[in-house]
């Protein structure tokens, strides 16, 4: 077990955690939370044995062996499976000793190490070296080449694959998921469910956090406190030590109403089912929970932008790819204001690709990409902060994209996303990944986008952060197109999924446990020699697309009729709940305020309505396909 018993550590002169007293049983799996900068990969550091406490005291078994993940890997010239193999330390040990055995002719060395390379599993070793790299995304292949022939964020996979190669007795993963896809999290997450070992884990994925952990370390204000359970029974144990208070409680309620309309029009249809249960049970939990998020230090809207043509985008018979290589094809893509699109699909199908063609950044290879004069995209990708100049300010940063703006605007604009006082004035290059992902959302938030395409917009960023983006998310009218491998985000963000894979993009009907179930079973699906059998669950012929396209485009015209419908209503309702209106000197702007309520409420219904017919037509057609 590991014991702290008043432990202080500081990084200079920063305490970051003081008089820290618990114990962590062997076999636990604790999620380590907290804003960046409390402490969390320092304790770590003291766990692993890098970092002397300042005070108190740390143990540990002396014999525990420890696996980390590490966060630079230089560039080798060794094949990547053996460096993955490296990780088995004691492996490694056995097989140059068995060398050196063979050379001497010693028989019974020889006789020895074998016996112990059984009982580990090493003669099988290559095998599970292989396995994780899948698991991990590798292409077939990708094992026999160079370290040194992999980017940053595959190497960052490779050292990931080393520290699960360990056989080890504890696990210290910081942050495993930033540079996973979907896919490769959802590994992840069921092959630590197997390990045997203890396992402290750092994330901001609340979603891998529940799957995987059974504790909760709460770093905050210098101490730390550890809870029973994942992360939603941790939030659901803070909420009940928090106040409410009325600004937190006015934003809870709004995100509620937001996903009890999209409960009340779709929970009742077969097509939507699936996707409103998603919102049933993120309503049942927010409940509970939004009093954890109440002193976040960020609050930031998307300012209305200036124009909300429709449609935004249209793909017609498009192909996306690179130069001669094409990656998807006959793209039949419609893109207008108040869409909430999330992109799902395998490592490499084409999601990064079918977004760069959404926003211009390449050219569709062929067909027709229309894009309305008046579009303006947001652009936020996996590799936006490479971007950033590192000598210039985040106030600098924002003069260049407005310099006329006013410099309060600019500081009170920053101060939403945290770069408040001296901050704001300061060049970025020193910055944490946090801080340059932060950055570079505020720019995309500040040019007013009609068009959102988020990349992975939640690497680096904490849960305050990530809740306030949901937040802000749910109150954009622009639409949003999104590839993210963290699941809470897509179901509180995303009204529509389309999976890519096999060189085509489909809309898939169903929710995210619905797509781990296809992942799941893709490979064993698919007969031998049939590589497309695991394409879309879905896949409409081109007869039936065009047969139901008038239907499909007049639901999106009443989806977008009943969003402006329920915003005017609500405005309506503001004005109403006012105790002023009900003097006798304003019954006259009562009675029209009265008045107007009903006839939007009328055609609200009316457009209802017509949207349910229109729906089970289309689902009339599509079953008789």
């Amino acid at each position: 077990m590991i014991s702290l018993n008043a432990l202080t550590l500081r990084r200079g002169a920063r305490t970051l955690l003081e008089n820290a007293t618990l114990t962590i049983y062997p076999g636990w799996r604790v999620g380590v939370i907290g804003r960046n900068g409390t402490g969390k990969s320092t304790l770590f550091a003291a766990i692993h044995g890098e970092l002397d406490a300042d005070q108190g005291s740390l143990s540990r078994p002396k014999e525990l062996a420890i696996a980390t993940v590490a966060q630079e890997t230089p560039s080798l010239p060794d094949l990547a499976i053996e460096f993955v193999l490296d990780g088995d330390v004691e492996l490694r040990e056995l097989e140059s000793r068995l060398s050196k055995a063979e050379a001497n002719g010693d028989v019974e060395k020889i006789a020895a190490i074998h016996e112990r390379l059984a009982t580990i599993g090493g003669y099988a070793a290559r095998s599970r070296a292989a396995t994780l790299m899948h698991g991990l995304g590798f292409a077939p292949g990708a094992e026999s080449r160079p370290v040194a022939s992999f980017s940053g964020g595959w190497r960052m996979r490779l050292n990931l694959a080393r520290a699960l190669m360990c056989r080890s007795d504890l696990l210290l993963l910081d942050e495993p998921t930033n540079h996973l896809d979907l896919d490769a999290v959802i590994w992840l997450q069921d092959w630590l469910k197997s390990y045997p070992g203890t396992l402290l884990v750092i994330s901001h994925d609340r979603e891998f956090l529940d799957a995987v952990t059974t504790q909760t370390l709460h770093l905050e204000n210098q101490k730390a406190t550890l809870y029973t359970g994942n992360y939603s029974q941790f939030e659901r144990q803070r909420a009940e030590q928090l106040t409410l208070q009325a600004a937190q409680f006015e934003r809870q309620q709004r995100e509620i109403a937001h996903l009890q309309n999209f409960i009340r029009r779709f929970k009742a249809k077969a097509s939507k089912a699936t996707q409103a249960q998603s919102r049933v049970k993120a309503l049942e939990r927010m409940e509970l929970v939004a009093a954890v998020h109440a002193d976040s230090e960020f609050s930031f809207s998307f300012p209305e932008p200036e124009r909300l043509p429709a449609p935004l985008v249209r793909l017609d018979k498009a192909q996306a790819g690179y130069g001669e290589t094409v990656i998807l094809r006959g793209l039949k893509l419609l893109v207008g204001p108040g869409d909430r699109i999330g992109l799902l699909g395998p490592n490499g199908a084409g999601k990064s690709t079918l977004v760069q063609t959404l926003a211009g950044a390449i050219p569709p290879l062929a067909g027709t990409a229309m894009r309305d004069p008046h579009l303006r995209v947001g652009y936020f990708a996996q590799h936006t902060t490479d971007s950033l100049d590192p000598q210039a300010s985040p106030m600098l940063h924002l003069k260049r994209v407005d310099p006329q703006a006013n410099e309060q605007a600019l500081r009170n604009f920053l101060g939403s996303f945290n770069f408040r006082g001296d901050r704001a004035l300061e060049a970025v290059g020193p910055f944490s990944g946090g801080e340059k992902a932060r950055l570079a959302l505020a720019l995309v938030v500040y040019q007013r986008p009609n068009l959102l395409l988020l990349d992975e917009p939640t690497n680096h960023l904490d849960l305050d952060m990530r809740h306030a983006l949901e937040q802000a998310l749910l109150d954009y009218p622009g639409a949003l197109v999104v590839v993210s491998h963290d699941r809470h985000l897509l179901t509180s963000t995303c009204e529509d999924f389309w999976l890519v894979a096999n060189g085509e993009a489909q809309p898939f009907d169903g929710d995210l446990d619905e797509y781990t179930r296809w992942l799941r079973n893709r490979d064993s699906a698919a007969p031998a020699g049939t590589p497309n059998a695991a394409a879309s669950p879905r896949r409409d012929t081109a007869e039936l697309r065009t047969l139901t396209k008038p239907l499909r485009d007049t639901i999106n015209k009443l989806d977008k009729q009943m969003a402006k419908l329920q915003s005017e209503l609500s405005k309506l309702d503001d004005k109403l709940a006012d105790n002023a209106l009900y003097e006798a000197a304003r019954a006259p702007e009562l009675r029209e305020l009265q008045q107007r309520q009903s006839q939007l409420r009328q055609q609200l219904d009316d457009a209802e309505t017509q949207w349910l017919d229109a729906s089970e037509q289309l689902e009339s057609l599509e079953a008789g396909a």
